[in-house]
């Protein structure tokens, strides 16, 4: 410790390269911590953000989706900044498109799966 604060006392003011080696060297691990946020926290977060934004664009009538909240259900109509969920048979909520968790399945895989033999004999 001694001989740190001795060599920093002693160093030559002034812009001798030996100060702007040590610049650099302190300025590395600052950079490295900059460099693990970004592709660590930064860049994962940005790409879940717009992988979100795309599935909230690209919801249809007849998509199977989970809410925030839970609910099941499937799109009866999209309009521009909401959309209407039939959870029932007489049931339909209305929900902002920001509420959609995820989507389970799109409307044309639904009905592939009930006209094929094996949905119908899991039914019975």
């Amino acid at each position: 410790m001694n001989q740190l604060v001795f060599s920093l006392l002693m160093a030559a003011p002034g812009g001798g390269s030996g100060t702007t080696q040590q610049n650099l060297l302190g300025m590395l691990p600052i950079v490295l911590i900059i460099a693990i946020f970004y592709f660590f926290i930064i860049r994962p977060q940005n790409k879940k953000q717009k992988e979100t934004q795309r599935m909230l664009a690209d919801l249809k009538k007849g998509d199977r989706i989970v809410t925030i909240g839970g609910i099941h259900g499937v799109i009866q109509s999209v309009r521009e900044g909401s959309l209407i969920l039939k959870v029932d048979e007489n049931c339909k909520i209305e929900f902002s498109r920001n509420a959609v968790a995820s989507v389970e399945s799109s409307g044309r895989a639904e009905k592939t799966s009930e006209n094929s033999p094996e949905a119908s004999t899991e039914e019975k």
